[in-house]
Order: C-alpha cells, then sequence, then structure tokens
C-alpha cells in the first residue's frame, strides 16, 4: 500500500519527491524507469526501484554507523520502493570519486580502462541536464559561485570517507567499487547530509570473483553498453549487500 504523502513536489529520471506530515521530511518513491545519456536512452525495468531502494537504506545504514551523516530516516512502512528523508537543498554538485579508470576518464584522457587510481581521483560536475553535466575546474567553482572553499573541503571529506567505508565493506562481499556518484544537500539546520542514492545506479560495481570486462559488470553499464541481465545484475548487488547488512529499520 502506497504511504500517506502529501503534493508532488519533485520528479526526476529515477525518483519522485512527495511531500509529507512534516515541514522538514519528504517522502522519496525509487521508479522502474532506467535512464542512461542524460535521459537520451529509457527503458522500463521491473523491480529496479524496489532493489535501488533497499540497496540503498542498508548502504546509508552502514555509512550512519561510521560517522557519515545522510539525508536517510528510514523506510516508509512496508513498502518496498519508499523511504523517508530529511529534507534537503541540493547543492548543484555531482560528486565522483574514482577508484579505478573508466567511463569518461578513458574517454577524454589517455589513461588505460582498468587502471588503479590511488588516491582516488575527486571529480566535481556542475549538474544541469541541460548542460550535460560539465565537469568543473577550479576557476569555474569559484566563478560560479556554487560552494566557498570551507564548504568544497567539506564535500571532499565526506566523499572520501564514503570511499573509506564502501570499498573495505563491498570488498568483503566480492564487489570492486570502481567509482560512484554522490549528491550532497543542505537540511534546514544547515548539516551537510549525503543525499539521493547509493545503487548500481550511482556506482560502477565489477564482481573481484569474474575476470571478463563485461561479464563482471554489475551496474548501469550492463544498460549503457546493451549487455543485457541488468535486472540480474542489481538482484546480485542486493543479495549480497542484503547478506551482509541487518535488514533496514522502518520509519512509519
Amino acid at each position: 500500500m502506497t504511504p500517506d504523502h502529501g503534493e508532488l513536489l519533485y520528479e526526476g529520471k529515477a525518483k519522485r519527491i512527495y511531500a509529507s506530515a512534516m515541514a522538514d521530511r519528504v517522502l522519496v518513491e525509487f521508479k522502474d524507469d532506467a535512464t542512461a545519456f542524460n535521459a537520451r536512452k529509457r527503458a522500463r525495468m521491473e523491480h529496479k526501484g524496489r532493489l535501488n531502494c533497499q540497496i540503498s537504506a542498508r548502504l546509508f545504514e552502514l555509512l550512519e554507523e561510521e560517522g557519515v551523516p545522510t539525508h536517510y530516516l528510514g523506510l516508509a512502512a512496508d513498502e518496498e520502493t519508499w523511504m523517508m528523508v530529511k529534507r534537503v537543498e541540493i547543492i548543484p554538485l555531482e560528486v565522483v570519486l574514482r577508484n579505478i579508470a573508466a567511463g569518461s576518464l578513458c574517454r577524454e584522457t589517455p589513461i588505460r580502462a582498468g587502471t588503479a587510481i590511488e588516491p582516488a581521483l575527486l571529480d566535481l560536475y556542475y549538474k544541469d541536464d541541460a548542460l550535460g553535466d560539465p565537469l568543473l575546474t577550479q576557476a569555474r567553482l569559484r566563478l560560479l559561485g556554487v560552494a566557498d572553499d570551507a564548504r568544497l573541503s567539506s564535500i571532499e571529506k565526506m566523499a572520501r570517507k564514503v570511499n573509506a567505508v564502501l570499498v573495505p565493506f563491498l570488498a568483503g562481499i566480492d564487489l570492486q567499487l570502481v567509482d560512484f556518484k554522490l549528491e550532497l544537500g543542505i537540511s534546514q539546520n544547515g548539516d551537510l547530509l549525503l543525499a539521493d542514492e547509493i545503487s548500481p545506479d550511482t556506482c560502477r560495481l565489477w564482481d573481484s570473483r569474474i575476470e571478463d570486462s563485461n561479464d563482471r559488470i554489475l551496474d548501469k553499464d550492463r544498460f549503457r553498453k546493451d549487455l543485457g541481465g541488468v535486472m540480474d545484475a542489481y538482484g546480485e548487488v542486493f543479495k549480497r549487500v542484503q547478506g551482509a547488512c541487518p535488514n533496514p529499520r522502518n520509519y512509519l
């Protein structure tokens, strides 16, 4: 049963956000829509919303235990695709941390795919689909005024903390965290919080038990590259995360 909610506040490519009875909290519904290349490629995949919601809930709770503040409050009752979160103002930056060279980094530089990066490379992109989410230089960041130096330092510190928690956890369930994208927001109290989701939509994940460069992919690259088996891959990630984490808490 769909939880009680207020008006639709925002609908993105993968989620809908609704008002709740509390001004400082919102309900998030994870959708079954799959998109790539700034939504130029689209499909509907049954169970995707449930899998991403359930994976995200467990990883948010894992990160909280390690001291990473998040917007997550809990799952919405028994609904497998809804969660309650703190209302935040999203900072218009996509924060990408790269442990292994892949994707756009290899298209835009001579770095070979699969090259380990130590320390992990932090890239910041301006969050705007119409502009193609461009990569930002330090000079452009200052020009745009998206965040001051202190805020940028806090963003990098949080991203690297997330990486420090997720890399060993995922390695323990035979997953390599190649790279991942984070979105962060400012709460009504002025706190910097990890927001959005952490799932195969936002992380590149390779099965460390498989050597084949395509067969090992367990993330949205299966959709981007038309490799098939997208939901099987997401389901495998969920199964491993579920086996290593307690059941997430319910908020409602």
